[in-house]
């Protein structure tokens, strides 16, 4: 861990400078669409558009690197960051505040692509599980602390907006600043998504379903506590509550899932997060109830994301695994776009409560659907299957790859191991 420290401390420093804008634009623009009047479904229009930038720069961003080269796409993109944050408040209209999401998500994602090829440039075999699993920590950690500058006092209504774009704009410095060479870039032709969900119906289904409750909870839940009446720290502190929970279950939930059927660790974890929300759907008026749930909710969905990928690679060859990555993050982007847009139409029909009853929807079918899953087809052996590798939905394609270079790194090994044995 130290030597990852040491190779990619300015590269982390800076990604945790962004996770602090990205995570406090988000938030903020949920509260104060709120306070401008803007309704629940036009607020998750714009929750939705970041996702679509998202999903559009996944296929766009690789051949932009490849044309002028991973500095200038850092630095273009990070500059477009700043500028669209600080004009937010000057033009509070949702439809304006939903093409800047569309460009911001285009932006991160672009950002977060080269960011991550160079950390995977700079690991090694020994320690590429290490380096994924710091610099998912330091994500997750940026959008926690992002909730704690929403309390900073704002007499005039721009000083929220200005804290972000500062710090994406410092973010870009040691990284530029510090980081050489530039890795070499390239892309591995995609496997068909049809292909895709015939090798693995369970980590299809579950990746497009798992993409609207987290498209909810990072992009909704801002616009939940404004409906709900939340006192703004209260807000914070149930935003933070999401991403706690998935930091801290994160890697029990990782060591059990390589002992077992991780189809039954999909139902059993997602059940978990299903009976969360609809204990908050009914309960929501206790806050601290509130919290318990977003935490166990939290603590499900992320780590479904990276159970999921590993249950997909069970039935691939190691030289398919990272082809079928981008089908997967393909998937997991759509449910990601569609998510919002269904979270704001229940909310404006049965209120705040909404929120949490489509969580438990989406939740409680994945668990139905992985029950049926293990009446299809027999669990593969526990010595046959690789290692869940750490995966946040907040990652790229390149942080995807990253992880499934890691277990095929992982399955050769156990590979070679089980032939000098024998």
């Amino acid at each position: 861990m130290l030597q990852v420290l040491r190779s990619s401390w300015a590269l982390l420093l800076g990604m945790l400078l962004l996770m602090l804008g990205n995570g406090l634009q988000g938030s903020l623009l949920g509260v104060r669409g709120g306070a401008a009047g803007f309704t629940a479904f036009e607020m998750s229009v714009v929750m939705s558009a970041y996702f679509a930038g998202f999903l559009f720069a996944s296929r766009m961003t690789p051949g932009m690197i490849r044309r002028v080269g991973h500095v200038r796409v850092f630095a273009a993109l990070g500059s477009f960051i700043s500028a669209i944050i600080i004009l937010y408040p000057a033009w509070p209209n949702p439809w304006v505040w939903a093409l800047g999401r569309v460009a911001i998500g285009f932006c991160f994602c672009g950002v977060y692509v080269t960011a991550e090829s160079w950390l995977n440039n700079s690991a090694s075999n020994e320690n590429r599980g290490q380096a994924l699993s710091l610099y998912m920590i330091v994500q997750t950690v940026g959008i926690i602390a992002a909730q704690g500058l929403l309390l900073i006092p704002d007499p005039s209504g721009f000083l929220l907006f200005v804290i972000p774009s500062v710090l994406v704009s410092i973010a870009f410095a040691p990284i530029l600043l510090s980081i050489s060479p530039t890795p070499a870039f390239e892309t591995t032709k995609g496997m068909s998504l049809i292909q895709l969900y015939r090798t693995s119906p369970l980590g299809c289904v579950g990746m497009f379903l798992l993409g609207g409750v987290f498209a909810a909870q990072f992009g909704m839940s801002a616009v939940y506590g404004t409906e709900a009446g939340l006192t703004l720290p209260q807000i914070s502190l149930f935003i933070s509550s999401f991403y706690v929970g998935a930091m801290v279950l994160q890697y029990p939930l990782g060591y059990i899932s390589d002992r077992m059927d991780r189809r039954v660790l999909v139902t059993i974890v997602a059940c978990i997060g299903g009976l969360a929300a609809t204990v908050a759907a009914l309960f929501g008026s206790d806050f601290y109830i509130l919290l318990a749930a977003a935490f166990m909710i939290g603590g499900a969905s992320n780590p479904l994301y990276s159970l999921l990928a590993a249950y997909t690679n069970d039935f691939l060859a190691t030289e398919d695994m990272a082809s079928a990555s981008a089908g997967l993050l393909f998937i997991n982007g759509l449910g990601a776009i569609t998510g919002p847009l269904i979270t704001g139409w229940v909310m404006q029909r049965v209120g705040p409560a909404g929120y949490f009853i489509l969580i438990a929807v989406l939740m409680l079918t994945l668990t139905g659907y992985a029950l049926y899953r293990m009446t299809r087809r027999p669990a593969p052996l526990v010595d046959m299957m690789g290692v869940m590798a750490p995966l946040s939905p907040t990652g790229s394609p390149v942080a995807m790859a990253v992880a499934q270079e890691y277990a095929i790194e992982k399955a050769e090994a156990a590979e070679e191991a089980r032939d000098a044995a024998a």
